[in-house]
């Protein structure tokens, strides 16, 4: 197991970033399974890389303002360390600049030191010159994203969508009410506050470890709520969660349905289905059968053979724009492109599962994103498709409105 530092263990990270295709969380996750690393240790890397990864844009403007030749990737990434550490964490410039120069090699330290004095003597300046940039450089989003979000939400609530995104996230939890009742969980973890306007979610102001390991509470936003409430389901009854792992909202379903009934679980992946079990198991769910099913590749599902279900829930696989707070290299991996081919995917899992709701069932379609590509017009085209499907309701929830991470469900009904 490797010996590394922080910083180094930041370094290391964001150069597996930048040379494949992985998402940030994975790559800190298997290189802290690798590296020894405490506890404090370990954070500071996290701020780091996740740090650095928010901030890209107006990282590299400041780059370019201090040298003006070409600056390699390598170089490049030295430079950001030490520039979120200047600009961002407010570390002071002897430390700043002298550890970020010990992680350079030989070649590069003379002018790595350079850089970084140069910004450290002009950084009321840099910094001003970078608040005069457009928005998708100095809240360092792309572009793209940028304009479709003002010429959809408008330019003041993409300012503050943006400001949303590059800030840490919360830590949410709902309480589990198969093993305890709200009051009981309120006295037991005072580091808990409930929200008033969602009776079954806490804030935590640190990571509760001992809750979640007695099955008390399961971490998630209380944006995912929304698909579970329009779902509505009731004990007895036979649900379908189409794309379920890790099992944050088959959970949720089995406690509405208070252990009652049967959900059939599916995911595509047998790894996040074993993750599933392991989740329900713990926050002691009983009504679960998982089945291993991809959608967009098998003709007949496995768990065809368990239905037709009352209710059907689909959390679509999506660009999750509306988590780019929690997924902070997003961003970076998001192309133009990619919200047609979502929606591509997205109908195509729907048709595969309607078939199997039942007659006058329901049917709730969800995603994490905020984009009408993969929200509203797939639910229009699939209802417009099948003159038998009824659209009930449609929530989404907005960061810049709500204060929750983004979210959208639609609720459609199979039969007048």
């Amino acid at each position: 197991m490797a010996q590394l530092s922080a910083r180094q263990a930041a370094l290391a990270a964001l150069r597996a970033w930048r040379a494949e295709t992985r998402f940030a969380d994975a790559i800190i996750s298997k290189l802290f399974a690798e590296t020894k690393l405490n506890t404090s240790d370990r954070a500071f890397a996290l701020e780091l890389f996740y740090g650095v990864l928010r901030n890209l844009s107006v990282l590299d403007f400041w780059i370019d303002c201090v040298r003006p030749a070409t600056v390699d990737v390598n170089l490049r990434d030295l430079s950001r360390i030490g520039l979120y550490q200047l600009f961002f964490l407010k570390t002071p410039e002897h430390a700043a600049v002298y550890e970020t120069v010990e992680l350079a090699g030989k070649r590069e330290r003379a002018v790595i030191n350079g850089m970084l004095r140069v910004a450290a003597r002009r950084k009321d300046e840099l910094s001003s010159r970078a608040q005069a940039q457009p928005l998708f450089v100095k809240a360092s989003h792309p572009q793209f994203a940028v304009v479709r979000w003002k010429q959809k939400f408008g330019a003041r609530a993409t300012e503050a969508l943006c400001e949303w995104n590059n800030k840490p996230p919360r830590i949410y939890a709902r309480i589990n009410q198969l093993k305890i009742d709200r009051q009981s969980f309120l006295h037991l973890y005072p580091n808990s506050t409930a929200l008033p306007q969602n009776s079954n979610f806490v804030q935590f102001s640190s990571f509760p470890t001992n809750a979640l390991k007695r099955g008390h509470c399961y971490v998630q936003d209380p944006s995912t709520a929304i698909a579970c409430q329009l779902l509505d389901p009731q004990p007895g009854e036979k649900i379908l969660d189409a794309c379920a792992a890790p099992g944050g909202k088959t959970a949720y379903v089995a406690e509405l349905m208070k252990n009652c009934g049967e959900i059939a679980a599916c995911d595509r992946e047998a790894g996040r289905l074993r993750i599933q079990e392991e989740n329900i198991a713990r926050l002691g769910v009983r009504i679960v059968k998982t089945f291993l099913c991809d959608w967009e590749r098998d003709s007949i599902p496995a768990v065809a053979s368990a239905g037709p279900f009352d209710r059907i829930v689909i959390d679509a696989p999506c660009s999750n724009t509306g988590v780019m707070r929690r997924r902070v290299d997003v961003r970076w991996r998001l192309k133009p492109t990619d919200f047609a081919c979502m929606q591509k995917r997205q109908l195509e899992i729907v048709r595969k599962v309607l078939p199997l709701v039942k007659p006058n069932g329901v049917l709730v379609y969800s995603t994490c994103s905020l984009e009408p590509e993969e929200n509203e017009e797939v639910v229009r085209r699939v209802v417009a498709e099948l003159p038998v499907l009824r659209l009930k309701e449609e929530k989404c929830s907005l960061p810049f409105r709500d204060g929750f991470d983004g979210a959208f469900a639609a609720k459609i009904i199979l039969g007048t």
